[in-house]
């Protein structure tokens, strides 16, 4: 490490928030972590000001811009006549990059580090060493959601591939054009390495805050058997597919065999998308940012987490958190175990589409094997994946950078 602490300009899309799930709950844990050896100066894009109290606390500075309405008409035209997809120009907005430009005008930075793809048209060419960190293969997940399109729906779907198009060329040139990037996942490393011929992409290992290993226990299991999807940010469409999965693939079998199991839906926005499902058997909710039922009370009241995915990519902020409280995680090889290194059957389990149901009965059956693998999951957590230890090693990363400037 140096021995004087590096100024660092983060920039994100959102305001990192320690009561999210995925990406904002990972940023906020990043900056808390790298903040004990680092100065911090945040800018982020966001419509309101919630979680800014808790993130100013690590930063040197936060600078909020505000973000105006996604589906404006002004952006639907920009997507459509111009070379950026629309995601890119959600996110594409005059006043974030003169915050950028002069907040790297009027102060000296050792570094940017960009957390998420979609700031990244904002940042001006600079001499200052420029870090991407892409939580999952953007390009990839749209391109998977175009080519599952059924019905009236594929009507949509040469639209769909022009934005899809543009968005891999973006997404592309800068993993090929900024000082390095960090991925989720070796996996997604690997794809990236292929993409580019860059040999000098690293893996920033996703993690859960040391703090929760110290957490007083919430609640007992359930009484019945119950099965968790979440907490997860349901705006993501990753998610939506899976909850959708459960419901029609899984749901009914599981319900006809164990008829008083439970099926829980916990996360940001998931009223908004599941309300239909919401019933006796299948709760439907967002986690309390406190109190009793935040997602620590869903990760210990629940017998397994089962998540099958249709594509993979990034990282599982459900499934780090859930190991962490001796939940087993069950899932499909598309979705996989993002940075979490596992012994198959022991830690978790990943295993095909249809072989799910049969692992769902085992751990439901033996109380025994579900308590050690819930133990086994834990220990590996705790050993492996706490955020002092993964931001130790982003510390050597940049280390590396800063020293080559």
């Amino acid at each position: 490490m140096t021995n004087h602490k590096r100024n660092i300009l983060m920039i994100t899309p959102y305001i990192p928030r320690l009561h999210q799930s995925g990406g904002q709950r990972h940023s906020f844990f990043t900056i808390k972590y790298l903040s004990k050896t680092n100065n911090i100066t945040l800018i982020c894009y966001s419509r309101n000001e919630e979680g800014l109290k808790e993130v100013e606390k690590y930063c040197h500075k936060v600078i909020i811009v505000k973000r105006g309405n996604t589906w404006s008409l002004k952006n639907i035209l920009s997507a459509g006549f111009s070379l950026y997809p629309f995601l890119l120009v959600n996110y594409h907005n005059e006043d974030f990059r003169n915050a950028i430009v002069n907040e790297i005008k009027a102060r000296k930075y050792d570094l940017i580090h960009c957390d998420c793809l979609y700031p990244m048209p904002n940042i001006p060419k600079t001499d200052i060493p420029l870090v991407m960190v892409d939580v999952t293969i953007e390009y990839a997940i749209y391109q998977h959601y175009v080519e599952s399109l059924t019905g009236w729906r594929r009507l949509a779907a040469p639209l769909l591939w022009l934005d899809v198009l543009k968005l891999k060329y973006w997404e592309t040139k800068y993993w090929k054009e900024t000082h390095t990037v960090l991925m989720f996942s070796h996996e997604d490393k690997d794809f990236v390495i292929k993409s580019t011929g860059r040999k000098d992409i690293h893996v920033f290992e996703d993690a859960v805050d040391p703090e929760y290993f110290k957490l007083p226990q919430k609640t007992k299991k359930s009484t019945y058997p119950s099965v968790l999807f979440g907490a997860s940010n349901m705006k993501w469409m990753q998610n939506r597919e899976s909850v959708e999965m459960i419901i029609s693939d899984y749901w009914s079998p599981i319900k006809k065999r164990y008829p008083d199991a439970k099926l829980f839906i916990v996360g940001r926005n998931a009223p908004e998308f599941f309300n239909r499902y919401n019933s006796s058997d299948i709760i439907v909710t967002e986690a309390d940012i406190d109190g009793l039922k935040d997602p620590q009370y869903y990760y210990e009241h629940c017998w397994v987490l089962l998540a099958p995915m249709g594509s993979g990519g990034g990282t599982r902020n459900k499934f780090l958190e859930g190991m962490t409280f001796g939940l087993p995680v069950i899932t499909n090889p598309e979705g996989g175990m993002g940075n979490i290194k596992i012994e198959n059957y022991h830690h978790a389990i990943v295993c095909p589409k249809k072989q799910i149901l049969k692992n769902v009965y085992k751990l439901f059956d033996d109380k025994t094997y579900r308590k050690k693998m819930g133990n086994a999951a834990r220990k590996l957590i705790e050993t492996n994946y706490s955020f002092d230890h993964s931001v130790e090693k982003l510390n050597q990363i940049y280390d590396q950078i800063t020293h080559k400037k």
